[in-house]
């Protein structure tokens, strides 16, 4: 009797300290126009990830175009389904688990939350083509034992009008697919979106802006997130649901965490320091909550010895300062 209660006063001192023992340590799998090998999957092992997000594309020709193209020849072949097929299946033998994340590509990257049809026409026609596209992939993600599926990023305009569809399209999903569902909101998007309840994670592509700084300080950094962290709290407290970052990820640059979400910002001065700071400050703010499942780095491309480098101010953590940390905070909290 004494080693049992010494052993409850244990899980509940764990449970206290608020850490849990595994999370969803992720790394965003970029799509290739080759077969992913065992020695890139390799440098995916070499960092202690746990997770990959796998992310095939559909493209739409503009914001209000209701016609989704997918799983075509011209596309690369990562981002078809054959691809991306291989890619989970050498991702599971290595024991590394997998986040199936179709996604939408707008001619010329018009941000995909402004998708939004003209006419009720072509809201039909546009949720007949997403439930084509995301059925395609939820069957792919069963057939393959995939653990996680994500519905759909970043579409706010598109859950904010039809908001009955989406309710209907997660049953569809259910029907065919029976592990673990989310959706990837925006970091502005997530209070609003209206299914959480229906899904088994709050979705959350967490580019918050954090500091105005050049090179953000770790403590400075942490400052800047708890504001955005009561909230998310809170509303996993209130849905009973965990919150999983389906993207995280910061720029090599100057200002990385003042607009995380920018792309195009290639004139920046490389800065490491920064991306390192940021990437500290996010582990050790949300990896040890309770109710936080972890997260996926945006992002990693499969050709590793090629990706990332000191010269690089972009958002891969690859062959930089950067990679280290996560390697040693994926070991962590594994």
């Amino acid at each position: 009797m004494r080693k049992i209660g010494l052993l409850f006063l244990c899980l509940v001192q764990l449970s206290c300290t608020g850490q849990v023992m595994e999370k969803i340590n992720g790394v965003s799998f970029v799509g290739s126009r080759e077969k992913v090998t065992q020695q890139q999957v390799d440098a995916v092992v070499g960092i202690n990830a746990g997770y990959a997000a796998v992310m095939p594309f559909g493209f739409i020709r503009d914001l209000h175009s209701p016609d989704i193209v997918f799983d075509t020849d011209r596309q690369w072949y990562g981002e078809t389904r054959r691809g991306a097929k291989q890619y989970i299946q050498l991702l599971q033998k290595n024991g590394i688990e997998v986040m199936l994340k179709p996604q939408i590509w707008i001619w010329r990257g018009e941000f995909t939350g402004g998708l939004k049809m003209g006419s009720e026409e072509d809201w039909k026609a546009l949720e007949a083509s997403y439930d084509a596209f995301i059925l395609t992939y939820a069957k792919l993600a069963e057939e393959t034992n995939t653990k996680l599926l994500c519905i759909g990023t970043e579409l706010e305009q598109f859950v904010k009008n039809r908001p009955q569809y989406w309710k209907a399209l997660i049953k569809k999903i259910r029907a065919v697919y029976q592990g673990k569902l989310t959706y990837a909101a925006n970091w502005d998007e997530y209070p609003r979106t209206s299914f959480w309840d229906e899904l088994d994670y709050i979705g959350i592509d967490a580019y918050f802006p954090l500091s105005e700084e050049k090179t953000p300080t770790i403590e400075q950094l942490k400052a800047g997130w708890r504001p955005h962290k009561e909230r998310i709290s809170l509303l996993s407290e209130t849905m009973n649901k965990p919150v999983l970052f389906t993207e995280f990820g910061y720029r090599s640059m100057d200002y990385t965490a003042k607009k995380p979400w920018l792309v195009d910002q290639n004139q920046m001065a490389v800065n490491f320091e920064g991306q390192v700071n940021a990437k500290k400050a996010i582990f050790e703010e949300f990896w040890t909550e309770d109710w936080f499942a972890g997260g996926f780095v945006w992002k990693w491309f499969i050709d590793h010895k090629n990706a990332g480098g000191d010269t690089c101010n972009r958002f891969t953590p690859q062959n930089k300062p950067a990679e280290d940390v996560l390697q040693q905070y994926f070991n962590r909290y594994r």
